[in-house]
């Protein structure tokens, strides 16, 4: 018996590109969901990266680990949820459309417009968590991804116009028809599937209750504090 030769030289991005497109002509990760499919379920709580710039090292490290979690299970015969998670809010975002825009002051913002800010935080938003799923990917990361060129047509409608009608279709196959701000709303949740966004409806509308909530119980109260973000 022989054995097959081992090049002294691996390239490892070649294999990795080989296994992705094994993984894609086979279809490995929905036969692997629809051998599971109604078996005891598993599930886990996606801590979001926000979705501000390309992945770090970190982000790689911290989703490795959350990979092999999910193959264990799934290797236990249990049927998982698959959703990843984005983080979309918060001075990540702002202070790098800020310096975009080449803003001096949080007074800049209100000059330019508090909506069109706003709009141009969710767009990049929407770009960088297509740049992180395609790193996602190549990880070798198995979710219910988002098409990372769908996330960008969607940056692109909502820099164009927010409130015109466009008709999407989400990685479940389902399709909704309504304004670009509320497709974007919608992502995440079961009629679209996909990652899901910190800032859609579902997520913000809750927020607001849980405040409203706790200003009805006496739970808020103004005061100050020491914050350790942005000087300006």
């Amino acid at each position: 018996m022989s054995f097959q030769q081992v090049p002294n030289k691996v390239n490892f991005i070649e294999q990795e590109h080989e296994i992705l497109a094994f993984w894609k002509e086979t279809n490995a990760f929905e036969k692997s969901r629809e051998l599971r499919r109604d078996k005891p379920t598993w599930s886990f709580i996606d801590g979001p990266i926000t979705a501000n710039n390309p992945m770090g090292v970190h982000h790689g490290w911290g989703r490795t680990y959350k990979d092999l979690y999910n193959r264990f299970w799934t290797m236990r015969g249990r049927e998982l949820r698959y959703q990843n998670g984005f983080d979309c809010q918060g001075l990540w975002v702002e202070v790098e459309v800020e310096k975009e825009k080449g803003f001096k002051s949080k007074l800049d913002i209100e000059k330019f417009g508090l909506d069109e800010f706003v709009k141009l935080c969710k767009a990049r938003v929407l770009k960088y968590a297509g740049v992180q799923t395609q790193q996602s990917v190549r990880l070798g990361y198995w979710m219910e991804w988002n098409s990372p060129e769908k996330l960008n047509w969607l940056a692109e409608k909502l820099l164009e116009d927010p409130l015109q009608e466009i008709t999407f279709t989400g990685p479940n196959g389902k399709t909704v028809t309504d304004s670009v701000e509320q497709v974007i709303g919608q992502l995440g949740l079961s009629q679209l599937g996909g990652s899901y966004f910190t800032f859609s409806n579902e997520n913000n509308f809750m927020i607001w209750k849980m405040i409203k909530k706790s200003w009805q119980k006496g739970w808020l109260y103004r005061g100050a504090d020491v914050m350790p973000w942005c000087p300006r």
